[in-house]
């Protein structure tokens, strides 16, 4: 089994990797108990946010992660990952300054991923 740091690593770069931009992870386990980490980050077209989830689910099944659920992609303007741990999620640009999770998450400390990035 992944520990919950290693997979918060595996989505990280899995976002890089299709050029996700504004890449953050909160360590919420101190102040939800639906995973110990949010990733969130967003894409500046449909098909870059599309991209982007399919990257980070294509690398967490490679990994055996087992995936709760995948929404949003219908719509491609906030696409939900459900990773256990992990939640991630990508948005399109517009709508991450819409719903501002950072901000609304804001007790949650933010975790240093610069080692984790390109």
């Amino acid at each position: 089994m992944i520990e919950s740091k290693e997979l918060l690593e595996l989505v990280v770069k899995a976002a890089d990797d299709k050029r996700a931009e504004e890449i953050i992870a909160l360590d919420v386990q101190n102040v939800s108990l639906l995973a110990d980490y949010f990733v969130i980050c967003h894409g500046n077209s449909d098909k870059q946010v599309l991209a982007i989830a399919d990257e980070i689910v294509s690398e967490a099944q490679k990994a055996g992660i087992d995936m709760k659920r995948v929404e949003g992609r219908d719509s491609a303007k906030w696409i939900l990952i459900d990773l256990h741990d992990v939640i991630v999620h990508v948005f399109y640009g517009e709508e991450r300054s819409f719903y501002n999770l950072e901000k609304l998450w804001r007790d949650a400390p933010l975790v240093d991923i610069t080692a984790m990035v390109d």
